[in-house]
């Protein structure tokens, strides 16, 4: 794939965590031939997920719709290839592991199903508040395929899409924010910095109940490929890097600052911020995305930018610039040749900043190995 240009200068990462290796810097070329999805969502969007087995894209949006595209690989040309629709916002939109089909949850209080084949959704669960987040999950032994939802009524379902109820249930101290899942690791980010680790081994119970490392509320969750931990992102620029195995999280678990910038627009490294009498403006980090294949990963915010990191090395690798609107979901597809993201408004700014003419659109950007992959260590 190679609709995208790149150039790349030298720059100090954004963190004293991070500090004193070599990154790329934005140079306002790098995303000049990212490619826009023709006929996107009418609202903000909420996902974005790729199809584990072709290159198709599900995008869910606040327009009571999820839509779905194909997506040339070579070129990033696309179309819509299927719609289907909730009676209420959607809020997340993923796919089964064999990609025949999606689920998807809403304010609607629904949780949809949606076959690829037949073209046809149905509903299979039915909750008390709006669902927040789903994931297809493998349980047990058996790696049972099952769709997990997360609620604001604080609680996490299971649903055997076969049956009319859900086959067990989980209590959660807070109202579900972000939720993600891989291997046999699901990782729920709740209200109040509560984050709930659940082993897919044993789903009906808590593993490891916790508060986020994070000082303000909790944003987005996003679980490594490996599944033995997951990155956490808040309102407050920043982002944790956890681990479930207690000796890890002692050797490898650390914070760092991203998504913050000074007035003139510039981000604001670790050395901007020894600068007497800089204002660092801050922003919410919406989404974080994990590569599928060199387990770098990515970072975006309501400033309107996205970042590539290598979390082993502590390193940024590339920083781009500004799409002049805040992202609000992101995407890697199945190899990790594509990444999508989505430009809309997150309310950060309040209903103030909801211009009529906000963007409201999804690019697809070509990723290159000197952009994603882990740099060789000097």
């Amino acid at each position: 794939m190679s609709f995208s240009l790149n150039s790349t200068t030298g720059l100090n990462s954004s963190s004293n965590l991070l500090a004193n290796l070599n990154t790329s810097a934005a140079t306002g070329q790098e995303l000049a031939n990212d490619v826009l999805v023709n006929n996107g969502p009418e609202d903000s969007i909420t996902d974005l997920a790729f199809s584990p087995q072709q290159e198709l894209l599900a995008v869910a949006s606040w327009d009571k719709k999820v839509r779905i595209y194909e997506v040339d690989p070579n070129s990033g040309q696309n179309q819509g290839k299927a719609l289907f629709e909730h009676e209420g916002p959607v809020f997340s939109a993923r796919w089964s592991t064999d990609g025949s089909k999606i689920s998807s949850g809403a304010a609607d209080k629904q949780v949809k199903l949606f076959d690829l084949a037949s073209q046809q959704a149905q509903q299979i669960g039915v909750h008390d508040a709006p669902v927040r987040a789903v994931r297809f999950v493998q349980c047990g032994p058996t790696n049972t395929e099952v769709v997990v939802s997360g609620l604001w009524d604080k609680t996490l379902k299971y649903w055997d899409t076969r049956l009319p109820q859900p086959i067990s249930t989980i209590q959660l101290p807070e109202r579900v924010y972000t939720m993600d899942a891989a291997q046999k690791l699901l990782v729920v980010g709740c209200a109040d910095r509560h984050i709930a680790a659940i082993d897919l081994n044993n789903p009906q119970q808590i593993f490891k109940s916790l508060q986020s490392a994070l000082k303000y509320q909790t944003r987005v969750v996003s679980c490594y490929p490996q599944g033995n931990g997951y990155a956490i992102g808040s309102v407050e620029g920043r982002c944790a890097i956890q681990y479930i195995d207690e000796a890890e999280q002692q050797k490898s678990g650390f914070s760092f600052r991203c998504h913050r910038k000074l007035p003139n627009g510039a981000p604001a490294t670790s050395s901007a911020r020894t600068v007497a009498n800089q204002e660092v403006h801050v922003y919410p980090v919406n989404a974080i995305s994990f590569h599928p294949i060199y387990g770098t990963f990515s970072t975006a915010g309501s400033d309107g930018t996205f970042c590539f990191w290598d979390k082993d090395a502590r390193q940024r690798l590339k920083n781009f610039p500004s799409v002049n609107a805040s992202i609000t979901a992101t995407a890697f597809n199945r190899n990790g040749t594509i990444f999508a993201y989505a430009k809309s408004y997150d309310w950060s700014q309040g209903y103030q900043g909801n211009r009529p003419d906000y963007p409201n659109e999804i690019k697809l950007h070509a990723t290159k190995d000197d952009e994603i992959k882990q740099k060789k260590r000097r």
